[in-house]
């Protein structure tokens, strides 16, 4: 069963905070914040809950990130352009506040990655099932960013766009079964190339393969286009990390970043 939630869209730099709606913003013509955004973004994020956890989606541009953000928090599919910098959702789930975070894929904000992934619970790694460079592009590029994401941070492996393939029957139930059809695009990543990537992720990590949670598990087919399987992503994860959150709160241990208790000082023009 699904759990209520509320839903506020916060763009990162320097946009004004709308409810239920996701936006994307740069502070500067390079993309990267200066100290002027940040102190907007202060002022954006300083009457917002506090979340309890952090989620992250990473993923090469045009594999869909977003997308899969607007079906499953806006329940509909939306064209979009690639993401500028970065955004975040925050969502409730039961008694817990989850920021979502959707970043850019696109090589020029590459290094910001790894700023997005600090103190993260679980990170989606996300790639085009016809795509497979775009898997490959996660190991190469994207698990490294994950380095400041937490030590028992929960890995998912998503292939988005399965509705293109010819794996996928657009006559099927959304969480039912997919016999084969024709279809426009060949799949170019099966499952198990998702599987042997969880894998290598856990020995990346140095994680046992017999405490985390199963490859089968966490690897997941979808479309954000259609909605196949985008609720059994998202809630599957919310459902994995929260224990975490149970266990830190019970040991008076948070690792959660308050912005509102930090608000940045002013710069202060000095002589040479």
């Amino acid at each position: 069963m699904s759990q209520s939630h509320d839903r506020v869209a916060v763009c990162i730099w320097n946009a004004v905070p709308c409810r239920g709606e996701r936006l994307d913003a740069t502070g500067s013509k390079d993309g990267r914040p200066g100290s002027d955004v940040m102190q907007r973004l202060w002022f954006q994020t300083s009457s917002m809950k506090k979340p309890d956890l952090k989620l992250v989606l990473l993923g090469d541009m045009n594999v869909g990130k977003t997308s899969l953000l607007h079906r499953y928090m806006e329940r509909r599919f939306q064209d979009t352009v690639s993401t500028v910098g970065g955004a975040f959702y925050l969502k409730q789930w039961g008694p817990y506040n989850i920021s979502i975070w959707d970043t850019a894929g696109r090589e020029q904000f590459h290094g910001l990655g790894s700023m997005y992934c600090r103190a993260a619970s679980a990170v989606i790694l996300t790639y085009d099932v016809s795509n497979m460079q775009s898997l490959l592009e996660l190991e190469d590029r994207f698990l490294g960013l994950t380095d400041t994401a937490n030590d028992d941070c929960i890995f998912a492996v998503v292939g988005n766009k399965i509705d293109l393939t010819d794996d996928y029957d657009s006559e099927s139930d959304m969480e039912g079964e997919r016999p084969r059809t024709s279809s426009k695009i060949r799949k170019q990543v099966d499952l198990e190339d998702a599987i042997a990537l969880y894998k290598r992720i856990m020995k990346y990590k140095m994680l046992d393969e017999n405490v985390v949670p199963a490859a089968e598990k966490m690897c997941f087919e979808t479309s954000a286009k259609t909605g196949y399987n985008v609720d059994g992503l998202f809630e599957g994860v919310f459902n994995m990390v929260v224990p975490l959150i149970v266990k830190k709160k019970a040991s008076g241990h948070d690792e959660t970043v308050n912005l509102a208790q930090s608000k940045p000082e002013k710069s202060k023009n000095r002589c040479c």
